[in-house]
């Protein structure tokens, strides 16, 4: 299908406005994906908040030109689908990568976190990312244990106490 100027533009600032605000961005090749396949992925992208594109390289690079993702634009080779994250770091990751081991006709090409390119692999340290609340919780987990240590810390005489009476008594009811 051909795209007229001012369908090339709303695409390019589309995409544009989308890198400017995404913390990561994948570009995975799709070759041998049937419509079903695809169909699913985008569903599986929609459902985890990512934006998901099919995009000429010539207009993705135009695109990400003054983005954090610019160190991709010389690597875009070949049709490549972009999935950006809109809010967790690794939550366009965990979608490509748990879609790409059941499907192995998706493969991922270039993997990026804010401004620096990163190895294909790293998509799975990236997907191992926790989420904004379970970062939140285990940092009060972290925040909480000195204080309960100490709590405990302070209670134990008081109990080494009464366990101490309490097995004098015992002792004292057995003579």
């Amino acid at each position: 299908m051909r795209l007229n100027i001012e369908q090339k533009k709303a695409i390019v600032s589309e995409l544009a406005d989308v890198a400017k605000v995404a913390p990561t961005a994948i570009a995975a090749e799709y070759i041998g994906l049937n419509v079903a396949e695809m169909t699913k992925l985008r569903q599986l992208a929609r459902e985890a908040g990512i934006y998901l594109k099919v995009v000429r390289n010539t207009l993705a690079r135009r695109a990400l030109q003054g983005t954090n993702f610019d160190c991709m634009s010389s690597e875009l080779v070949g049709p490549l689908l972009l999935a950006f994250s809109n809010e967790e770091p690794g939550s366009a990751a965990k979608v490509i990568r748990d879609f790409a081991k059941q499907n192995d006709k998706l493969v991922v090409k270039l993997v990026a976190l804010d401004g620096k390119l990163l190895a294909p692999t790293d998509i799975n340290t990236l997907a191992d990312l926790p989420s904004y609340e379970q970062a939140i919780s285990m940092l009060m987990g972290v925040m909480t244990a000195p204080i309960a240590k100490l709590v405990r810390t302070l209670a134990e005489p008081h109990a080494k106490l009464v366990r101490t009476i309490a097995a004098v008594g015992k002792q004292k009811k057995a003579a």
